[in-house]
């Protein structure tokens, strides 16, 4: 009840609805999440681990938010966005990804007393590149049928 709580208010707040399927919106986002995906890359190079974290964990939210475009779903809160991917696809091992990724960057860009080695900024990085080649193979392989019924369990999620 919690969460239907939750995505309820999203919605009275406009942060949440259902829009038109566009596959040119999920293409700017995925070509966000790409550039995200390199920013995160870049930093790392740098040694600037801390961004490097939340650039990746920003490449996987943007594909995230692409997701949600190709199939007519608009959120503009991390945590819903988050909570809606595991109801509606169904991808724990992603959903999994996605939540630690998210804790990390709060983590590493709101405070202060952290430890953070090369080697787990690698792994973010890592962890984002496999994310983004995940929801792409999933934006792709989505059929029409497939986004209905997506967009069903949606409307059954806020009802």
């Amino acid at each position: 009840m919690k969460k239907q709580n939750f995505l309820s208010k999203l919605r009275e707040e406009g942060k949440l609805e259902p829009v038109e399927p566009s596959n040119e919106i999920c293409t700017s986002y995925l070509e966000k999440a790409d550039r995200c995906l390199k920013s995160a890359k870049l930093l790392f190079i740098h040694e600037l681990y801390e961004n490097s974290v939340a650039m990746s964990y920003y490449s996987m939210y943007n594909s995230l938010t692409a997701l949600f475009f190709k199939t007519g779903i608009k959120c503009e809160n991390h945590t819903g966005t988050i909570f809606l991917f595991k109801k509606l696809f169904n991808r724990a091992d992603l959903f999994k990804t996605i939540s630690f990724a998210k804790e990390e960057r709060i983590d590493k860009q709101y405070y202060t007393d952290f430890t953070l080695t090369k080697e787990s900024a690698e792994d973010m990085t890592l962890k984002a590149e496999e994310f983004l080649v995940q929801i792409k193979l999933l934006i792709n392989r989505l059929s029409l049928e497939e986004i209905t019924e997506i967009r069903k369990k949606f409307e059954g999620l806020l009802s």
